[in-house]
């Protein structure tokens, strides 16, 4: 490392530890100035009143090196605008929506990353999967089952790695195999929340986490919600799976729709608590219903690519995997419970119930009093 670029990597990681984000007048500040002259003023208090304000009270804290260190001990690093790696295309909606007064705004000064993989390059076609810490447990098995199909499509899962809706997406994601990335509202040392610990360790070896604090900053209810605008940044749009009345999955919806992203909201039982937020949304006009991973990815995939293949006259096709399996082992006649359907399947009960719904979406299974079985419309269709 050259000492140009040692230099501006301790100057943007003291400046993310001396404001907290987001820091309006300091990311101007560092705009003008550049980042090296920009922390040398800071750390002499030779600053605009605006600049002082929000510096002032962390001026003297200068870590830099230690924050470096620590976090390259537990396989990180800091990744600054000035790194080919920066997500700098979706952090353009940050820029923009700052420069038109909104809140939401203002890409952060630097991120302190955890694992391998390149930012910018997880980041090319991603979808945020946020809701409900309290989610039932149709919400976490809709949140798995689009982790799992998002990520087995090659599309990165972002998330905030909370109790909920977020570990189920992340866990959806790394049982396929694929990409995810969690966003925290503290240190990327900082196992939270603490029965997460585990997740926490095995996301970084198939994606990232990733934050805009530096190590050891413990998380704080305003941090959420500042880590929010990064969740919606960060993917093509966001599903927002159960969300009650005043749940924080509606702020990172908020940001969303604000940046111009794509906002999609699961449809709920109309009893359930946990989706009034998600009906909220659907009402309101601000969300489009998904009810698929084929839908989530027509409505942030590429324009004649990804649509969802609705229209065609020759049916869905045969499924595939625990899917065939699941479809095989429905009755023609009477219903089956799900629990009987594992059992002939052999397809374990927690993926039966996923895939149950996904089955009846496209036409291939239907309920009735009993239970369970293969839809009359398409009996003969793909079975073997």
């Amino acid at each position: 490392m050259s000492g140009g670029e040692r230099a501006l990597r301790l100057a943007r990681a003291y400046l993310s530890r001396v404001a907290e984000p987001p820091a309006p007048a300091l990311a101007s500040f560092v705009a003008e100035l550049g980042p090296v002259r920009a922390a040398e003023l800071v750390r002499r208090g030779e600053v605009p009143p605006a600049v002082d304000s929000q510096t002032s009270a962390r001026r003297a804290e200068d870590r830099a090196e230690d924050d470096l260190r620590r976090v390259a001990r537990i396989g990180g690093r800091l990744v600054v605008p000035e790194d080919e790696e920066w997500p700098a295309w979706p952090f353009t909606a940050l820029s923009v929506a700052a420069s038109h007064g909104l809140r939401c705004g203002l890409a952060p000064l630097a991120l302190w990353v955890r694992g391998d993989a390149d930012l910018a390059g997880l980041v090319e076609r991603a979808v945020a999967v946020v809701g409900s810490r309290a989610a039932s447990g149709y919400g976490q098995h809709v949140a798995a089952e689009f982790g799992f199909g998002l990520a087995e499509a090659g599309v990165t899962v972002v998330s905030g790695a909370a109790y909920g809706i977020d570990g189920a997406a992340h866990r959806g994601a790394l049982a396929a195999g694929g990409r995810t990335i969690a966003v925290l509202a503290c240190g990327v040392d900082v196992a939270y929340p603490a029965g997460h610990q585990a997740l926490l360790e095995r996301i970084p070896r198939q994606g990232l986490v990733v934050s805009e604090y530096p190590p050891g900053h413990t998380p704080a209810r305003h941090r959420f919600l500042t880590r929010n605008r990064l969740i919606a940044a960060l993917g093509d749009g966001t599903v927002v799976v159960e969300a009650g009345r005043r749940s924080g999955a509606k702020n990172t919806a908020a940001t969303t729709a604000a940046l111009g992203r794509v906002l999609m909201a699961v449809p709920g039982p109309i009893t359930s608590a946990s989706s009034q937020g998600c009906h909220e949304l659907l009402r309101s006009g601000e969300a489009v219903a998904v009810g698929s991973v084929a839908e989530v990815i027509e409505s942030t995939g590429r324009l004649g690519d990804d649509l969802v293949r609705a229209g065609r006259c020759d049916g869905p096709g045969p499924p595939q995997g625990d899917a065939m399996r699941v479809h095989e082992a429905l009755g023609l006649a009477g219903g089956r419970s799900a629990e009987a359907i594992a059992v002939e399947s052999g397809v374990e009960l927690a993926r039966v119930r996923a895939l149950l719904p996904e089955l009846e979406l496209v036409g291939l299974a239907e309920r009735d009093a009993a239970g369970w079985k293969r839809s009359q419309r398409t009996t003969g269709r793909g079975d073997a």
